[in-house]
């Protein structure tokens, strides 16, 4: 039987809001509100698809635990398990395939539930943290052949998750970056800003 355990979103913090006066804190509390809201909304977005994924589990006879956290407006939900249980593994397949297919039937079952879509994120075992480690320095490494003069650089074709992280580390090192191709063939192509 798999544990659950749910990291809570911090709090939302004051907003600085130019209002007239004595308005003030009717907006603040209809901001509290609101991001009260989103939150509530992708906790239970990380609940259904806790459930479903514990259902997984046991209909495969796999041992391991949830994690759900709300962060950066996205709920990740993570399957982790003490002693890696190696079986686990085939849940992220060659290339991590399986986890992006499992990431879409659980986010179709937060749809059926809720009827809202989702852009959780669903992790097995860290494999994509280890990702978007690799991910991280893949692209700092194109952005030094870039500003080595190499022209633009073509990085292989990814999902939708991952060229945003590479997007990320591009617009941080102050360089220019965008997605070409179609489908499974889309990809980053890094070049300087002219």
């Amino acid at each position: 039987m798999s544990a659950e355990n749910v990291t809570p979103a911090p709090e939302a913090e004051d907003a600085v809001v130019e209002t007239p006066a004595g308005q003030g804190s009717r907006v603040a509390e209809q901001d509290d509100a609101a991001v009260s809201e989103a939150v509530r909304r992708l906790e239970e977005e990380g609940d259904v698809a806790a459930d479903y994924v514990e259902e997984l589990l046991d209909i495969a006879d796999l041992d391991g635990d949830i994690d759900i956290e709300v962060r950066d407006g996205r709920t990740y939900v993570s399957v982790v398990s003490e002693d890696h249980d190696e079986r686990l593994d085939g849940l992220v397949g060659p290339d991590g395939r399986t986890l992006e297919a499992l990431q879409e039937l659980v986010r179709l079952a937060v749809l059926a539930a809720t009827g809202h879509r989702s852009r959780l994120i669903l992790d097995v075992c860290g494999h994509r943290e280890r990702r978007n480690v690799a991910l991280r320095i893949a692209a700092q490494a194109a952005v030094e052949r870039v500003r080595a003069g190499e022209g633009p650089v073509h990085l292989e074709p990814m999902g939708a998750y991952e060229r945003k992280i590479v997007h990320d580390v591009v617009a941080d090192a102050g360089l220019t970056s965008e997605s070409e191709g179609e489908g499974a063939r889309r990809h980053v192509v890094i070049s300087a800003d002219d």
